[in-house]
């Protein structure tokens, strides 16, 4: 089965590095895409499976706040943190989570090779090794990542996740590297 042209490799990407579009007012380093990432990920065949974004489908485009980029980046990313770990906003992240994992679950019972996971640090949703807390970027999870480490984690599936930033190219370009060459469990 599935024994035609694909290269059956997959990695999930954060929304925002497919659409820049996605993110808060005043924070997008491209007109679209994070263009060097998505070329090399082009360029090795890698499917591209877009996680949802949580903070635009649980807060809107304007993250709740139009005067949002008025305020210094960590500071609104506290603030939106802060939204999404409200109840109701935590139960829709699981929500869109499922969704997620439900094609993790299928590229795995059919073969296919799940590179991992890349995030975009800083972010108060997909920061992987760090995120923005108390008015600072700080070592830790965006809340996303979190819950999605943790629900893969409850299902027995590894995969590795890195956090990658569009202000530092070449080290994100490493990152993904490592991730696309390096063999998967």
């Amino acid at each position: 089965m599935f024994n035609d042209n694909r290269s059956k490799r997959v990695i999930l990407v954060s929304h925002c590095i497919l659409n820049q579009n996605s993110i808060s007012d005043g924070t997008a380093d491209y007109p679209g895409t994070f263009e060097e990432v998505v070329s090399l990920l082009l360029k090795e065949h890698v499917g591209i499976i877009q996680m949802p974004c949580a903070e635009l489908m649980c807060l809107g485009l304007d993250r709740g706040d139009k005067k949002g980029a008025e305020r210094p980046v960590v500071n609104e990313n506290t603030r939106i943190r802060n939204e999404l770990l409200k109840d109701k906003n935590k139960q829709h992240i699981k929500e869109l989570i499922s969704g997620t994992l439900y094609q993790v679950d299928e590229y795995l019972k059919n073969g296919f090779n799940i590179q991992g996971v890349i995030g975009v640090n800083r972010s108060p949703s997909c920061g992987v090794d760090t995120t923005s807390k108390n008015n600072e970027e700080v070592l830790g999870e965006g809340v996303f990542i979190k819950v999605l480490r943790e629900s893969l984690e409850s299902k027995g599936i590894e995969l590795k996740i890195v956090g990658i930033k569009t202000s530092e190219v070449e080290e994100s370009l490493e990152k993904v590297k490592n991730l696309l060459f390096t063999e998967s469990k």
